[in-house]
């Protein structure tokens, strides 16, 4: 399918209570921030990448040395004129920090799109392709019957071999007058007239066949092409979204700092510098405190879905490492449906993929074992993830509530581990999970490929 979803779903407003606390949700994006980030996921996207667009790798030494530390703040505040230009220089960071993480949204929303934009025209593609190959498949079968029809009614004609059955008709001496003489040569001409239309349709359906397939194999260089670019902007996206993280991580890290410095600063009352010091460490404490907290919460609930990575497993298994990724009921399937409209437009014809609904913020299953690949705001998707699992086999979940992924890039994870939470995010008219299958990159049927291995979407 298009991103773009179909069915409207009941429990579109319905919390079902079993998602993750406010504080839980907070901390999928602490842990989904650079500073926590697995090395895989770093290793896989550079420094380069995270320049490109404006953010640093990293809290290293030399980059937080262009964040005033407090002995400048104390020198600052014994010299007006050095107090405002620090003042100045204070407000600056804190500027730039908070419209730094905009821009990095903001960029990474772009690169989503592009991605979802360069993916959809990929799945068309594809699905044109393999619409010809069947088109040419199903001319060269009808090409072959016509063929062994025609030499049927040859045979017919000749068997008895050359011309001599046209002679032989003609002379019969089982004809006992010129009306049954005539009368069989005319049969005889019909069924030469029949073999010809017969050998007619045979050359006919022999050339479309040859012309289908010569599209089928531009369809498919041009498949190729296009699956080649949208991997290219999925890489873009993910280092994106990376960047967007770290530049938040960035100002998580920095501002109550700067905005405690910034006080002590414009502060005329006798109130030291070491006090609003003393009132940074103490918030970063029990900041520590909260987050170390919920991890312990979590590690000790793990059905809750956890903010510890994706803690917690469930959905129905078949018992071979496949199960069901998300509860409720079926929505709507895979294939050819009628649009879905509202103000904001309407969804595909095609979907290609299934839906499936438990209410808001209702956990979100790994399929199978693999490692996430993708995770990021993905255009008419929403918010995204997709998942390796080997030979060629792939899964993606979309519509996923805002902070509501609780993975990240290049985590591996389990069959039946919450790697997210249900939401109405992208081109999607109620909470729910658009799941979607993919084999060497190219959209099959969910329910079937789910079926096969045992596990019903129904």
């Amino acid at each position: 399918m298009t991103a773009e979803e179909g069915k409207r779903v009941s429990e579109q407003d319905v919390d079902c209570g079993c998602g993750p606390t406010e504080a839980e949700k907070r901390g999928f994006w602490e842990k989904g921030s650079v500073s926590r980030r697995s090395a895989i996921g770093l290793g896989a996207l550079t420094v380069a990448a995270l320049s490109t667009f404006g953010v640093g790798a990293g809290f290293n030494a030399a980059y937080a040395a262009s964040y005033p530390s407090w002995d400048d703040v104390q020198n600052a505040k014994n010299n007006e004129a050095a107090k405002a230009n620090e003042i100045a220089r204070i407000q600056g960071l804190i500027s730039g920090l908070t419209q730094k993480v905009a821009d990095a949204q903001a960029a990474a929303r772009a690169a989503g799109t592009e991605y979802y934009n360069a993916q959809q025209a990929f799945f068309e593609a594809a699905q044109r392709a393999t619409d010809l190959q069947a088109q040419a498949d199903a001319q060269d079968a009808l090409a072959l019957d016509s063929a062994r029809k025609a030499g049927q009614v040859a045979s017919q004609i000749y068997r008895n071999g050359g011309d001599n059955t046209s002679l032989e008709l003609f002379f019969s001496s089982s004809a006992a007058s010129a009306d049954e003489l005539l009368s069989k040569l005319g049969q005889m001409d019909k069924l030469l007239s029949r073999n010809q239309a017969v050998y007619d349709d045979a050359v006919s359906a022999r050339n479309s066949a040859q012309n289908l397939s010569d599209q089928a194999v531009t369809a498919r260089t041009e498949r190729d092409r296009l699956q080649k670019l949208a991997e290219e902007k999925l890489k873009a996206a993910q280092e994106a979204q990376i960047a967007a993280e770290a530049a938040l991580a960035e100002q998580q890290t920095y501002l109550l700092q700067l905005e405690a410095q910034l006080a002590a600063l414009q502060d005329d009352t006798a109130k030291t510098i070491a006090d609003y010091e003393a009132g940074v460490a103490e918030a970063k404490r029990l900041e520590e405190e909260r987050i170390q907290r919920e991890k312990e919460e979590a590690a000790n609930n793990p059905g809750n879905g956890g903010g510890n990575g994706g803690g917690g497993t469930g959905g129905v298994g078949s018992g071979n490492g496949w199960v069901r990724p998300h509860g409720g009921y079926q929505s709507s399937g895979y294939g050819p449906r009628v649009p879905d409209c509202d103000s904001s437009g309407c969804s595909s014809s095609f979907h290609r993929g299934v839906d499936l609904a438990a209410g808001c913020w209702a956990p979100i299953y790994a399929a199978s074992s693999g490692w996430v690949d993708a995770a990021f705001y993905n255009g008419g998707y929403g918010y995204w993830v997709r998942i390796q699992h080997g030979d060629g086999i792939s899964t993606s979940y979309a519509h996923i509530a805002e902070g509501g992924i609780a993975v990240s890039y290049g985590q591996w994870v389990s069959a039946g581990q919450v790697i997210a939470y249900a939401g109405n995010t992208g081109a999607s008219f109620g909470c729910h999970l658009h799941f979607e299958v993919y084999e060497y990159g190219s959209v099959i049927n969910p329910i079937w490929f789910m079926e096969s291995l045992g596990v019903w979407m129904g």
